[in-house]
Parts: C-alpha cells; sequence; structure tokens
C-alpha cells in the first residue's frame, strides 16, 4: 500500500512495508528505446518534467516496424531528445541523480541505443545506472505524479495491451507482479494491425480502426471468439476468420470494404474488446480483486477506456485508466520504474546487457 505524504521539506514514502526517508531531491534521466520511439524525460521526486518522444514516420510505408531502420533512427534521434529533456526540465546533467533505460524487451538494435547510451553517460557522470523492464513501466505508469488520475492500490489486475503482448498481471507491490494469463499466440496489437492490412488502411491499423468503428454499427457482422483457457487470449483465429469473410464479401461485391468500412470496423473493435472485458470478468471473478487497470499502447483504444469505465457503475470495480501520453511507448514510465527502484537502492553495473525477451515478472 503507499503511503505517501509531504512534511515541510521532507518526503517520507512506505514501500514494501518499509518507510523510506527522502532527504533530497532526486532527479532521473529516463531513456526509451525498445521499438520505434526514441524518447527521453526527467522526473523530480515522482513527477514528470519533461518527456520527449521522437516518432519515426519512416516505417509506415513498410507496413510495420523495419528493425534496421528503428536502430538508426535512434542513433540520430537519442542526442537531440535527451538534449530537449533536459532543456524542458530546466535542469543541467550535473544535478541528475540516477539514469534509467530500457532493458527490454524489444527489437534488440534497438535496446542497444538506449542502453549503450545510458552505460556511457551514467559512467561519465558518475551517478547510478538503473535497468528497466519495459513492461513493468507500462503498468507503474499509473504510479506517475499526476492530478485527477488516482494510484490503484495492492493488490489490483492489469491488463497489459500492446502490439507485441496481451496479459492479465496481478500486481500485489511495485515490484511483485504475476502473470494471471497471456496471449497463446497474436498480441491484441496485431490484431488490430493485420485486420487494418486486410482491409486496406495504413499502418499502425488499431488508430485507424478505432476512428473508423465511431460511425459503424459494432453488430453488422459477428465473429467467433477463440476457445481457450478463461485467463488466456487467442487472436490467430479471429484475423483468419476476417480475412475469410472479406474474401467471400467481396467475391460476391468487389465494393464490399469501401460500402461498408465504418460497420466492419466496428464489428472487429466491438469482437475485440468483447474478448478483453470478458477475460477480465474472469480474472475478478477467479482473485476477487476489483481493482483494474489498463496499460500499453491498446489502452488508448477508445472503446476498451469506455467498457472498463462503464464497470464501475454495472460491476462495481474500480477503474484506472492511464493518460493517453503514457499509454504508448514513453521515457516517462521508465522514470517512474527508476524512481521507485532508486528509493531502495536497486542500481545495476555498467556490464548489464539488453535483453530482446523478457516477461513482466522478471
Amino acid at each position: 500500500m503507499i503511503c505517501l505524504f509531504l512534511l515541510f521539506t521532507t518526503q517520507n514514502l512506505c514501500l514494501n512495508n518499509n518507510f523510506i526517508r527522502i532527504e533530497k531531491s532526486i532527479y532521473i534521466l529516463a531513456i526509451e528505446s525498445s521499438c520505434d520511439d526514441t524518447s527521453a524525460a526527467i522526473l523530480h521526486n515522482g513527477k514528470v518534467l519533461s518527456n520527449v518522444v521522437a516518432n519515426q514516420e519512416i516505417h509506415s510505408a513498410y507496413g510495420g516496424v523495419v528493425p534496421e531502420l528503428a536502430s538508426r533512427a535512434h542513433q540520430q534521434n537519442i542526442v537531440p531528445v535527451v538534449q530537449q529533456a533536459l532543456q524542458r526540465a530546466n535542469i543541467v546533467k550535473k544535478d541528475l541523480s540516477a539514469i534509467a533505460f530500457t532493458k527490454g524487451p524489444g527489437l534488440m538494435g534497438s535496446l542497444l541505443v538506449g542502453t549503450s547510451f545510458a552505460k556511457s553517460l551514467a559512467q561519465a557522470l558518475q551517478i547510478p545506472l538503473i535497468a528497466v523492464n519495459h513492461m513493468q513501466a507500462h503498468i507503474l505508469a499509473h504510479f506517475i505524479e499526476e492530478d485527477s488520475y488516482p494510484k490503484p492500490p495492492f493488490p489490483f489486475l492489469c491488463l497489459t495491451i500492446s502490439g507485441g503482448h496481451t496479459e492479465i498481471v496481478k500486481i500485489s507491490d511495485y515490484f511483485e507482479m504475476e502473470i494471471l494469463g497471456s496471449t497463446l499466440d497474436d498480441a491484441v496489437g496485431e490484431a488490430y494491425d493485420k485486420s487494418a492490412k486486410i482491409l486496406g488502411l495504413g499502418y499502425p491499423g488499431g488508430p485507424l480502426i478505432d476512428k473508423l468503428a465511431q460511425s459503424g454499427n459494432p453488430k453488422a457482422y459477428q465473429f467467433t471468439k477463440p476457445k481457450v483457457g478463461p485467463l488466456d487470449f487467442s487472436f490467430s483465429g479471429l484475423k483468419t476468420a476476417i480475412l475469410y469473410f472479406i474474401r467471400k464479401k467481396q467475391a460476391e461485391n468487389p465494393d464490399f470494404i469501401k460500402e461498408n468500412l465504418a460497420d466492419i470496423c466496428a464489428s472487429i473493435q466491438h469482437t475485440i474488446v468483447t474478448i478483453l472485458m470478458d477475460k477480465i470478468a474472469n480474472a475478478v471473478e477467479q482473485t476477487g480483486i476489483t481493482h483494474i487497470a489498463i496499460a500499453g499502447g491498446v489502452s488508448a483504444n477508445s472503446e476498451i477506456r469506455k467498457r472498463l469505465k462503464e464497470t464501475e457503475k454495472t460491476k462495481k470495480w474500480t477503474a484506472y485508466i492511464p493518460k493517453f501520453e503514457y499509454t504508448t511507448d514513453n521515457a516517462a514510465m521508465i522514470g517512474i520504474v527508476g524512481y521507485y527502484k532508486y528509493l531502495i537502492d536497486t542500481f545495476d553495473p555498467n556490464t548489464i546487457t539488453a535483453s530482446s525477451r523478457l516477461k513482466v515478472d522478471e
């Protein structure tokens, strides 16, 4: 349970059932480079002072992220992004207390750029280095100091939904996490992207389908739901069902997609979100935990945010929905993990390496 309060100029924090007395200002430089966004942020005692993100538009032409192009773009972006983060926070490098960076999971070439930069700068400044699990960071973004965004109490459940991950995680403390269920094949973000490709839409597909779905009928077409374990996910079969459905309809009417695009998108989105909500309901029934959070890039989806918020009335759950800027990959979420690790002196040696495969509970 978090116990955070201010007493004059001294901050006290209850972490892992131990009170930690903070006698100074803690400035964390955070670096995120796991995929195709280069980001740097400055946090001061858990509050974001700056959060700079450089997007890579080049990948849209290829319908997905090209790893080699991503790592080259990170090399070009990382220095100016860090400089902007420092300038916007109105501090200089000597003010930094530690450097946090994404260790994994992600694209190895991209991770190596951020890892190498963070290690070199930490060694040059002689300050601690903190490796961060990207998936833990998505979840702990809920603990960034933000007005009007309450922090979930422990324990709570978090549905982590992104282009590469779909999991239900039980969080008992900041660094005590247990995976209750996960996808057996495609992640939910992949389901959106592949559906968009079938429909001839661009990349990334999730925001495009979400936007088009706003004006469509979510019950115009029905797609089968996967038959897997109560807490597990599977989206490869849904993708195949959508593909065969579109092929059949286009054989009957070549203009089927053009004439019914909004309804198709709304029906796809309704099916995907219903699958997610059903799994959350199963997890609540199994654990008895009714504090539910969402995290990851797909948590920006308007339908999942709306449906989860509605459960506060229909099911008496308490929903925790992240600020939009903390849903997609960003360094602020890396920084909040770095901040909590700094408080308990969890630092890493300069010999640490990146890891492309890393589970949320590792």
